[in-house]
């Protein structure tokens, strides 16, 4: 069993968890993930590391309810515990491969979008910790959606956009990307993780400008492990599977139109099994809308 340590509200519907995996903290590195399955009835979920501490043998991760089973952990509380926690999974970010030398010559940028806020902390975290500064742009809805920009500012420089303006900046992270570089700021390395559409034109945006750019696929996985297919993606003209061959991969040559057209596929069986959840024993698929009566 893994003992929850702290779990708590981070903003608007997304959530943390400080988890204790001895085992998960002494090996992570940034860019890879673990599953947690809460217990013996309920799902494999695959979670993208958020920090850890190898000293004290914890990890964190950040999720937003949207199945039952993320929705279930909603209930856990300090003191409650995970059947399992595996990890780590997937491949380490490709900066961690690099030397330190090579990342000095770099002007990296990270574009987060929402709860991918929560894996790329861990990125620009490993590159303050070897003297390796980096840019941060933090892209929310609103300002009550912003997460983790305190701990974000203490390891980059960090900018802030909301879609609305009522915090930081205005306007998409693609925008702030574009005024960054008019103001004269100059990138020759992109990391972007969040929403699908997001990291779509934010390799639109960077392909214009020449910086290389790295998208986390971590939306599309499922079982984890390579089994389901779920995650199978077009790179170029290779297929990958994004838990066991990346979640990352060179942004310019994802095809997201085919990667978004099968993350809808399992929207729908989620939803039906959400509202079953929801309604317990109240639900009898009367409607002839969710399923439940077929």
């Amino acid at each position: 069993m893994y003992k929850i340590l702290e779990a708590k509200n981070l903003a608007g519907n997304i959530y943390e968890m400080i988890v204790e995996a001895p085992r998960v903290a002494a090996r992570c590195m940034p860019g890879q993930f673990v599953i947690a399955k809460l217990d013996e009835t309920a799902e494999r979920i695959p979670l993208t590391i958020t920090d850890y501490d190898r000293e004290k043998g914890t990890i964190e991760i950040v999720f937003q309810p949207i199945g039952v089973s993320t929705t279930k952990y909603l209930d856990c509380k300090a003191g409650d515990s995970f059947e399992d926690f595996v990890g780590p999974l997937g491949r380490p970010s490709d900066l961690c491969e690099m030397s330190v030398e090579e990342l000095k010559k770099l002007h990296i940028i990270f574009i987060a979008g929402g709860v991918g806020t929560a894996p790329v902390y861990p990125q620009a975290k490993w590159l303050h910790e070897n003297g390796i500064s980096c840019d941060v742009i933090i892209g929310a809805k609103t300002k009550d959606l912003v997460i983790l920009e305190d701990k974000m500012s203490e390891v980059a420089n960090v900018y802030v956009t909301t879609d609305d303006g009522s915090y930081g900046r205005s306007g998409m992270v693609t925008k702030c990307l574009e005024d960054l570089i008019a103001e004269g700021h100059s990138y020759d390395h992109c990391v972007a993780i969040g929403p699908m559409i997001m990291m779509k034109f934010c390799c639109l945006t960077t392909k214009k400008y020449g910086i290389k750019t790295i998208v986390s696929m971590n939306p599309i996985m499922v079982d984890g492990t390579g089994m389901c297919g779920a995650c199978r993606l077009m790179v170029g003209d290779e297929v990958k599977f994004a838990c066991v061959d990346g979640p990352e991969f060179d942004g310019h040559l994802v095809d997201f139109d085919l990667a978004m057209k099968r993350q809808t596929l399992y929207r729908t069986k989620e939803g039906e099994a959400l509202l079953a959840y929801k309604e317990g024993k109240t639900h009898h698929g009367g409607c002839g809308e969710c399923g439940g009566d077929r």
